[in-house]
């Protein structure tokens, strides 16, 4: 029964991995693909490489077991199975859960679906109070705090954008008057994001004032070399031709922003079917209970692989809603959109504040898009995906449960 239930632990956390890339990726890509700085094809290719590469060299290689600190594992000492077939239930409850979402097209956070997994179980094992309820009003206060957040930001920038070089009476000598300032800015922010969050599990223990000054240096290198390209660069065409060269410049800046975030992605997401499964093997090889627990390298390879899987497979449908039915896409409102969410999410990093990437990168597309006017959006699909982001935690702990009731039947009958 052992080596049944390991691989059935290994299939599901597979599927968990490959719901993650199906849904998830679309935070790093879906602007990318909507504004066209990007064809799907080579959002696949770039997460092929920078989503599998943040897995395996950045991914935690020693994770915790409960997602979130959501309860302390060792309430189930003695009762080692039970933690066992939870976590396989939240694995495949959460990866049920994104399925359908993904199915649809509705963009949902992949944390709160493996919480909301694993919360299913733990109410049926443990003592209500024994659930951290603190970690949960945090991923309901996120449902707000995320997208209005992100909102703000990608509607500031976009407004500064237009503001800056498109009213301008010549925008492409603007873009370029103004790009190793955005160059700077992209770096540095990016650069804060990996020494902050992205690069976490390296244990890379910068003091604030080392990473700021890290992180400058790496933005100035960047505005430098933005300059040394920009400045004698030739300046022809009619005004569309101009206008076309101002966006051709936020398309590299949009790649250059989408391959980090997919990088900082699979560093960090890749724990939601890793850190279960690594707890799922633990408990059937060595038949205890551990807060935490090594991952093998394999695992991460298996959790990344899964993730780029996935989005070959099932990453258009949420790429499509976020990238074009929201509201239209252009590379420059695309900038503003991934710009004003990796502020957001550097900014919550620092503060403690519960966000998730998925509601940021939507709010600010939203922001982005309500700088058009209300008009420019699509309130129906807005409507939608706010009602999965308040179903995802419910019913995604419901199919967990009935996993674990199911498992619990076959299992310890």
């Amino acid at each position: 029964m052992t080596t049944v239930l390991l691989v059935v632990a290994l299939l599901s956390g597979a599927y968990m991995a490959w719901n993650i890339g199906a849904n998830d990726v679309a935070n790093a890509f879906g602007t990318s693909v909507g504004s066209r700085a990007l064809t799907f094809r080579q959002a696949v290719l770039v997460a092929a490489i920078f989503e599998f590469s943040g897995a395996v060299l950045v991914g935690a290689h020693v994770t915790g077991t409960i997602r979130s600190g959501l309860f302390d594992p060792q309430l189930l000492q003695g009762r080692e199975m039970v933690l066992a077939l939870g976590m396989l239930s939240a694995l495949i409850g959460a990866g049920v859960w994104l399925q359908i979402a993904t199915h649809f097209g509705y963009p949902v956070s992949t944390t709160h679906s493996i919480v909301g997994a694993i919360l299913g179980f733990a109410l049926v094992s443990l003592p209500v109070h024994a659930i951290n309820w603190a970690k949960v009003g945090k991923v309901v206060a996120s449902w707000v705090v995320s997208p209005l957040v992100g909102g703000l930001l990608g509607w500031l920038i976009f407004v500064f954008l237009k503001w800056a070089i498109f009213k301008h009476p010549d925008p492409l000598v603007r873009s370029r008057q103004i790009a190793p300032l955005l160059i700077f800015g992209v770096f540095f922010v990016l650069s804060l994001s990996f020494l902050y969050k992205g690069l976490k599990q390296l244990h890379l223990n910068f003091q604030p004032l080392e990473a700021i000054g890290l992180a400058a240096a790496v933005g100035f290198i960047g505005g430098l070399v933005g300059w040394a390209l920009l400045h004698n660069a030739p300046v022809q065409g009619q005004y569309a031709d101009r206008l076309a060269g101002v966006e051709s410049l936020f398309r590299h800046l949009q790649v250059i922003t989408a391959c980090t975030v997919a990088f900082a992605h699979g560093a960090n997401d890749v724990a939601n079917a890793v850190g279960p499964l690594a707890a799922v093997v633990s408990v059937l090889r060595e038949g205890a209970i551990r807060s935490s627990v090594e991952v093998p390298v394999w695992i991460l390879m298996l959790g990344g692989a899964g993730i780029v899987v996935g989005l070959a497979t099932f990453g258009y449908r949420v790429i499509e809603t976020v990238g074009k039915k929201i509201t239209e896409m252009s590379p420059s409102r695309g900038f503003s959109a991934e710009f004003g969410g990796a502020i957001t999410v550097l900014m919550a990093s620092r503060m403690g504040l519960p966000v998730s990437t998925t509601h940021v990168i939507v709010g600010s597309i939203i922001g982005v898009g309500f700088a058009r006017g209300l008009a420019a959006l699509d309130l129906r699909v807005i409507r939608e995906i706010v009602i999965t982001w308040v179903v995802t935690l419910p019913a995604a702990a419901a199919v967990s449960l009935a996993c674990f009731y199911l498992l619990k039947a076959i299992v310890l009958s």
